[in-house]
């Protein structure tokens, strides 16, 4: 048995230390940048000069050496907010806080290599490897060869040779794991256009896998082992071309396999949203996914659909044999899904998750939880703005009147929530994402989407310089201002996100998107237009320092989520081990931690 590194009461402890300082720290994340001009908000959060901030950013990203954990009260400053204004006071202070409420300085993870010593009682020899960068992109390639080799090994310790890849998208966890571990991998994807791919994909993998073995057992027998991967790939080609036809990758498809890495840079998603934080960010600095489409939302048309693909494909695998350890299936996972009506040969398995999508990798989690056939858990979430959270105010208020019996609590935000007690016995069927433990549930903690978007960045990546884009940010908050002055309107439900991309001036974005609302531009000059451009501009270092605010922040509300979904498992009784584990570089890939569990089975000697 592995013993898990931090008890359920550390990480409840953890989890206070960073409730404390985001209950002082969140509104700076929860600020709406679209508002930060009409609202003021420079001026209601922040007491000190912006280049001062951004000084202080930028030395304290070049500074080593231990974050500080306490906050300094005496001082009149609780995390550098002034305790009598609640305005920032002190920088320096709260960046260093903010480090120590971070994943890495509460010290609550293992490392990667930790995690595979800790699981492997005898290191094998391993035949042929392929190598995945010959296919994907380098960051795919990273986070493909970290994980599938952390899943091999779960596998091995439970004694299970099935996996079930949730969310597994253009199936590149799946394929590699079937090819290069020999594990039998269902892949489900609520995309048929993803499961098509995959499916179609791995046929072409396969058959160079087959290839890539025999030429790399026969390069080491011969010693030629240490020629470049150009060589190989051409003596390969030759090779694979030798064999019959059934089995021959043809050039079209090796060219296609090679050219992924072209095709996934100019089809990466890239969000959109009245908040353009993360839409005026670098596609680097981010990690998103496209949201899943729920069944109620699908056709009955769509729906069958999908139902015969499925069928099909498993005809198709038991009559010919062409895939016969990676089966790519269509259907929107939830945790009361059954996994024995989509697989009919399911056995005792690994449930893994790369980079799922919101609540898909909380629901991974509750699935992994309410099944016996699910040995182990390896899930890698993103997107944490589209988690939907229990206590979010306007969730609350969209329920009838007629069904509100109330609760009051205070909420750690500073405000009170009028939690109904029907809500809270109908949460099991809901199934929102946040809180997931019980721990923060009974606590009624609440985020705010806002700040759940700040999570999304890349710290990392940031204090590199790729940096956030803030000319689109300052153009879409004085825009906000001449729709508060000129239209009397703050909000409208049409995006502009993507109007900055094609204008070639801010008097051309303003008529853009003014258009795009549907409002009248000719009210405007274009001297009026340049004129809010030229007020404002003196005022963009604002923008800019207060954003490197939220960006420092970004780790630590990750973070809360991260440690919930710990405490969450830590909270379940049959399992053995849990813990949260560092798989990825996060300059490679952000979103760079995995929530691993293992239960405990009689039967299972080895769990």
């Amino acid at each position: 048995m592995i013993s898990s590194s931090h008890s359920l009461a550390e990480i409840q402890r953890r989890i206070d230390e960073v409730k404390r300082f985001l209950s002082i720290t969140l509104s700076i994340a929860n600020a709406h940048t679209v508002e930060f001009y009409t609202h003021d908000v420079w001026e209601r959060f922040v007491a000190v000069p912006p280049q001062e901030v951004l000084s202080t950013v930028s030395s304290c990203s070049d500074q080593q050496g231990e974050p500080e954990h306490n906050a300094r009260e005496q001082s009149g400053t609780t995390f550098g907010f002034c305790n009598d204004t609640n305005r920032l006071v002190d920088t320096h202070e709260l960046l260093q806080a903010a480090k120590a409420h971070s994943l890495p300085g509460l010290g609550v993870c293992m490392s990667r290599d930790e995690l595979l010593r800790a699981l492997r009682e005898n290191r094998e020899e391993k035949g042929a490897e392929l190598e995945p960068d010959e296919f994907m992109n380098s960051k795919k390639s990273h986070e493909v060869q970290a994980m599938s080799e952390v899943v091999a090994c779960l596998a091995q310790r439970c004694g299970v040779k099935q996996v079930i890849d949730v969310g597994s998208g253009k199936g590149y966890l799946s394929s590699f794991l079937s090819l290069q571990y020999g594990l039998r991998v269902y892949g489900i994807d609520s995309s048929s256009t993803n499961t098509q791919g995959a499916q179609e994909r791995n046929r072409k993998l396969k058959k160079f896998s087959r290839a890539y073995q025999k030429h790399t057992k026969a390069a080491r027998a011969q010693g030629e082992a240490s020629h470049s991967p150009q060589e190989g790939t051409v003596e390969i080609q030759a090779e694979v071309n030798g064999d019959d036809g059934a089995g021959a990758v043809t050039q079209e498809e090796l060219s296609s396999l090679q050219d992924v890495n072209e095709v996934e840079r100019q089809s990466e998603p890239h969000p959109e949203s009245e908040e353009p934080f993360l839409s005026a960010l670098p596609l680097d600095v981010i990690q998103t996914t496209p949201p899943r489409v729920p069944p109620s939302q699908l056709s009955a048309e769509e729906r069958e659909r999908r139902k015969r693909e499925n069928l099909e494909r498993k005809a198709k695998n038991r009559s010919d044999g062409t895939n016969t350890v990676f089966s790519p299936l269509t259907s929107y996972v939830t945790a009361e899904t059954e996994l024995r009506e989509l697989i009919d040969e399911l056995e005792d398995a690994v449930m893994v998750g790369l980079h799922t999508c919101g609540d898909l990798a909380p629901s991974t989690l509750r699935m992994f939880v309410a099944k016996a056939e699910l040995a182990a858990v390896c899930s890698v979430g993103c997107c944490y703005h589209l988690l939907s959270e229990e206590f979010d105010p306007a969730r609350l208020g969209s329920m009838s009147l007629s069904k509100i019996c109330s609760i009051v609590c205070k909420a750690p935000n500073q405000f009170t929530l009028i939690i109904p007690v029907c809500f809270l016995t109908e949460s099991a069927h809901s199934a929102c994402s946040f809180p997931l433990s019980q721990y923060l549930r009974h606590q009624s903690w609440f985020c705010g989407r806002n700040a759940r978007m700040s999570a999304c960045l890349a710290l990392e990546r940031v204090s590199l310089g790729q940096g956030i884009q803030m000319e689109s940010l300052f153009f879409r908050a004085v825009l906000h201002v001449i729709l508060r002055d000129r239209y009397s309107s703050f909000k409208s439900e049409k995006r502009v996100g993507n109007v900055y991309s094609k204008a070639k001036s801010f008097v051309d974005y303003v008529r853009r998107a003014l258009r795009r609302l549907e409002l009248d531009d000719s009210k405007l000059s274009d001297s009026d237009i340049q004129d809010y451009h030229d007020t404002y501009r003196p005022r963009m270092d604002e923008m800019h320092a207060f954003n490197m605010l939220k960006v420092a922040l970004a780790p630590c509300i990750e973070g809360l989520i991260l440690l919930d979904r710990l405490c969450y498992l830590k909270e379940q009784e049959d399992l053995s081990f849990s813990a949260l584990v560092q798989l990825f570089d996060p300059l490679l890939s952000p979103r760079c931690y995995a929530v691993v569990g293992l239960k405990s089975h009689e039967d299972r000697s080895s769990c």
